[in-house]
């Protein structure tokens, strides 16, 4: 492949990588990081690093489109963000220190782990039902509201459970640091299953805090050299393209049930071949 087509299709791609990022809150990562290894043979490092660069370029495209629209919760990110920022640190801290197989391995089981517990709720509605209270969220004005175009009206709701979402979003931030995906793919279930927000203010929300999450270890990487600007600059130039128009032209449009169906679909391919490409190389 000539140096020219490569970064045709690296662009190509990741315009589309950048579109399903910025629906699904998962930063783009999850996408070309198999795209680029296992399509374009890419050394996994390299992948990740040019993924850092995705998931900033997927939280700038969109994160400024859903704080106008109202549908990301900004108390609840920078509530959260704490504990994601000092995991990204102790993942690209772990991430030189495991192989190639294993980062493989490790990014396949995480991938399924998502698929499964998003599963437990394919067929919810835009809204959870049957929130329990919680005096911290209250105290904090976590709850919150926002106006649903495939559904015609404004949906309010309620925020529960903050520190155990706290505690995942630490781990959402260590995979972050060390697999290079926005760890979008545990956030939005850590927010959407445990925390009960909407899957729409969710995936918004995530779009909004995997930038700063992948902005906390994207130094490691370039230290590192594996952040590639022939890789990079197509990725980041296509997924700043493809989150700008999922997000100005498609999120408010989209039914959750189809948005939640079409991330668990990502999520069980991805982890599939994640995990073969693991056990086989």
């Amino acid at each position: 492949m000539t140096p020219f087509l490569f970064t045709f299709v690296v662009l190509a791609f990741s315009v589309g990588a950048g579109l399903l990022g910025s629906l699904l809150g998962i930063g783009g990562g999850l996408i070309l990081i198999p795209v680029l290894t296992l399509l374009l043979k890419v050394d996994i490092h390299y992948a990740v690093g040019a993924s850092i660069v995705s998931v900033i370029a997927t939280s700038s495209g969109a994160a400024a489109a859903y704080v106008r629209e109202r549908m990301a919760n900004l108390r609840v990110a920078m509530f959260l963000e704490v504990a994601t920022t000092a995991g990204a640190l102790t993942g690209a801290f772990l991430s030189g220190r495991v192989g190639g197989r294993g980062v493989y391995l490790v990014f396949g089981a995480v991938m399924a782990y998502s698929a499964l517990v998003m599963l437990r709720r394919l067929k919810s509605g835009a809204v959870p039902t049957e929130v329990p209270e919680d005096a911290l969220a209250d105290r904090l004005g976590l709850h919150g509201s926002y106006f649903d175009e495939s559904l015609g009206r404004e949906v309010g709701y309620r925020v529960t459970r903050p520190m155990a979402g706290l505690g995942l979003m630490y781990v959402a931030g260590t995979v972050s640091g060390m697999l290079g995906i926005g760890s979008g793919a545990l956030k939005v279930p850590a927010m959407d299953l445990t925390m009960r927000l909407p899957l729409k203010v969710s995936t918004a929300t995530s779009n909004f805090m995997i930038g700063v999450t992948a902005a906390a270890s994207a130094g490691v990487y370039f230290a590192r050299g594996h952040i590639d600007p022939f890789i990079a600059g197509p990725v980041c130039v296509g997924v700043t393209l493809g989150a700008w128009l999922g997000s100005r032209h498609l999120m408010a449009r989209v039914n959750a049930a189809w948005l939640r169906a079409l991330f668990v679909g990502v999520l069980l391919w991805v982890a599939f071949e994640m995990l073969r490409k693991g056990w086989t190389s």
